[in-house]
């Protein structure tokens, strides 16, 4: 369907479940209260090198802070292992937490992890996103702009079902002329994406940095990375996420926690080489690429507007449902301030 208005339903099934978690199954550190222990589930990409940084290199136990690995849970379910108390803190992006937020989780993000660099110095192998075409398909498509030469809708991939996801082909499809009823939203993992570029079943794939080289080694041609959407840091930005009770009742773990985070994600844009090794040590598998992560203990209250301002004009949310104030808390970077 051209222009998708409506959520795809296993997005409407996530939030059904969330609705029915936020108000049925308040646990919220029921089995909690071992020392400093805090429940996440294993990782087995590239969203695990800050973890593995911090885990190995011993930034978690610089600040007493004891990570209990549980098993692996499928995206659609992670928000609600949360609010079961099953896990403790997920990564979330800010689209995906307030469409969370906006049905009645109580889960607020309280620091940030990977970001989109603007520092020019910063290989462009590190940005969030970068947009592939396959050059057999579309010869005389070498950049973003050319697309709106094209007939026809356009089918692209997306990351998620969320439709704030959409958010960055949209500016990229805003600043080149591109109308955005012509795009055709086809959700799908990186690794599927680059299966149907290849073959031709899609027009164009967003993809994130561990699938950079895999679509260049398959022939396809990047024409757009995410600096050309005018989001600045915001473009990569996702969230530490807690519930709200947990954050209240541990204030102090989670500022430990957080504390032991950034520093891991500082390492790990100073040692990019080095970080996914240790990735590598923690999964078990091969990883070709790595994301850039924020490097402050500070909370940027710029950076989640244009996503709300997105999923507000797809009527994904409520205007108003949502704000900064409610999506974020400042409490722990208060707590965290003399360590700055």
């Amino acid at each position: 369907m051209t222009g998708r208005l409506v959520a795809p339903i296993t997005e409407v099934l996530s939030v059904a479940l969330i609705v029915v978690f936020s108000f049925s199954c308040q646990r919220a550190d029921r089995n909690s209260n071992r020392a400093s222990s805090i429940k996440t589930w294993i990782r087995r990409d590239c969203s695990a090198t800050p973890w593995a940084v911090a885990e190995i290199n011993g930034f978690f136990a610089a600040e007493g802070v004891n990570v209990e690995w549980t098993s692996e849970v499928q995206p659609a379910m992670q928000i609600p292992s949360i609010l079961r108390g099953d896990n403790d803190v997920a990564i979330l992006r800010p689209d995906t937490l307030a469409v969370a937020k906006a049905a009645g989780a109580r889960i607020t993000g309280v620091a940030e992890a990977d970001i989109d660099p603007i520092d020019p110095s910063v290989d462009s192998r590190f940005r969030h996103a970068w947009w592939f075409i396959n050059p057999n398909k579309h010869p005389d498509v070498h950049c973003f702009a050319d697309l709106a030469r094209l007939p026809g809708p356009l089918r692209v991939s997306t990351l998620t079902s969320n439709l704030g996801a959409e958010l960055e082909t949209h500016r990229l499809a805003d600043r080149y002329g591109l109308p955005r009823s012509r795009l055709d939203w086809v959700t799908m993992p990186g690794i599927h994406a680059l299966q149907a570029l290849k073959q031709q079943l899609i027009d164009v794939a967003e993809v994130d940095p561990p699938f950079f080289k895999a679509m260049s080694d398959a022939g396809s041609r990047k024409i757009a990375d995410s600096s050309e959407t005018d989001l600045g840091a915001a473009g990569g930005i996702t969230y530490y996420v807690f519930r709200d009770d947990y954050i209240e009742r541990n204030a102090d773990k989670v500022a430990r926690f957080v504390r032991a985070m950034v520093r891991a994600q500082r390492w790990a844009n100073a040692h990019s080489s080095e970080a996914i090794l240790l990735a590598e040590r923690m999964t078990g598998i091969t990883l070709t690429g790595n994301h850039y992560y924020s490097q402050s203990l500070r909370l940027d209250d710029s950076y989640p507007a244009p996503w709300l301002a997105e999923l507000e004009m797809n009527h994904v949310i409520p205007r108003g449902r949502v704000t900064v104030t409610s999506l974020l808390t400042h409490e722990i970077e208060k707590l965290n301030t003399s360590f700055e």
